[in-house]
């Protein structure tokens, strides 16, 4: 939790992943592009003072991720997103197995979503069952610009992946967060276009579609998306470290938010370990909406708390502290 001002925010963190970019885990040279874009956002975008060293950036390990997000950074809870990209790491980019045990370890501190590829088809729709017993799946995180074979992405639209969508419906998987921002090297732009969530989210209305860094650099289409669809919600990975770069971006990011989505369908995320939470947290609780940018509305402390904690704490059931939560709390 962090307070200030008399104020007590409760936080999730809606997306983090415990990675393994060291050289001996690529396949070719796409995992050090890939790593090294990466490293490129966390340098780039984050203050001099939190900057990692760039072998450390390469694997954090589970010590550090939980001292990172529990004993320094204030968060209550925080959720595994995880991206394979079997294409480049040779055991996969983000570790199943250390942060599934760090979950079933800490399971009042952590939560872990698991990955699947709709090009796997059957095998894969199999697969996804075991894994929905096995770590007791929530959610999902998907990259629709993974490379598989010949092909360099999916969209959520395709036949096979609403027989994925179905399988999620069916054993209860509810949250789909979807990569949707800004490309990594080597994917391809265009591959994480917010165009094929509209179709997905009308069709399966009982699902929610959480759209990972909110469509950057594509906001204005993914909120004219979000405005009619009820169940899609934007996650603030990479768009809140423009706060500290860039801060009248980040106000124009969440007023658009604000304005065509409201304040309870978007998630505060560290997108840990690209950024730390805690200099996040700090930065968005201090935030106001510049003066003359009037087009928006101030921020009030009723929608920082929806937004760093209580929104995915709602669709995750995630217990919250009586004496922490709002007198209207978004709807799952």
């Amino acid at each position: 939790m962090y307070s200030k001002d008399g104020e007590t925010y409760f936080i999730v963190d809606a997306h983090i992943a415990l990675w393994d970019a060291r050289p001996e885990n690529r396949l070719n040279i796409h995992g050090k592009q890939f790593i090294d874009c990466f490293y490129d956002y966390h340098r780039n975008l984050g203050p001099e003072s939190e900057l990692w060293p760039y072998e450390e950036f390469l694997y954090q390990g589970g010590e550090r991720l939980m001292r990172d997000l529990f004993d320094d950074g204030y968060v209550d809870h925080a959720i595994f997103q995880p991206a394979h990209l079997g294409a480049f790491f040779r055991n996969g980019f983000g570790q199943t197995e250390e942060a599934f045990a760090l979950a079933q370890r800490y399971p009042d501190k952590l939560t872990y979503n698991h990955c699947w590829d709709p090009r796997f088809e059957q095998a894969g729709l199999d697969q996804l069952r075991d894994d929905a017993e096995r770590f007791g799946l929530k959610g999902c995180k998907l990259y629709t610009a993974e490379w598989q074979g010949d092909s360099r992405g999916y969209k959520l639209n395709d036949p096979w992946s609403y027989r994925y969508l179905e399988t999620c419906q069916e054993l209860g998987i509810r949250n789909i967060h979807i990569h949707k921002g800004p490309t990594i090297r080597p994917l391809d732009r265009d591959a994480f276009d917010v165009a094929d969530v509209d179709k997905a989210a009308t069709d399966f209305p009982e699902l929610n579609f959480v759209v990972e860094h909110c469509g950057l650099p594509r906001l204005e289409d993914f909120c004219w998306i979000a405005t009619q669809e009820p169940n899609v919600h934007a996650g603030l990975a990479v768009a809140i470290p423009f706060i500290h770069t860039r801060p009248r971006y980040f106000a124009q990011i969440i007023g658009e938010l604000l304005y065509w989505l409201d304040e309870d369908r978007i998630q505060f995320s560290s997108d840990y370990a690209l950024w730390t939470p805690r200099w996040l947290i700090e930065r968005f609780v201090d935030f106001q909406i510049p003066e003359d940018m009037t087009e928006y509305a101030p921020l009030t402390v009723e929608q920082k708390k929806k937004i760093l904690g209580l929104n995915a704490a709602a669709m995750y059931g995630i217990e919250v502290p009586e004496n922490l939560d709002v007198a209207e709390r978004a709807v799952a």
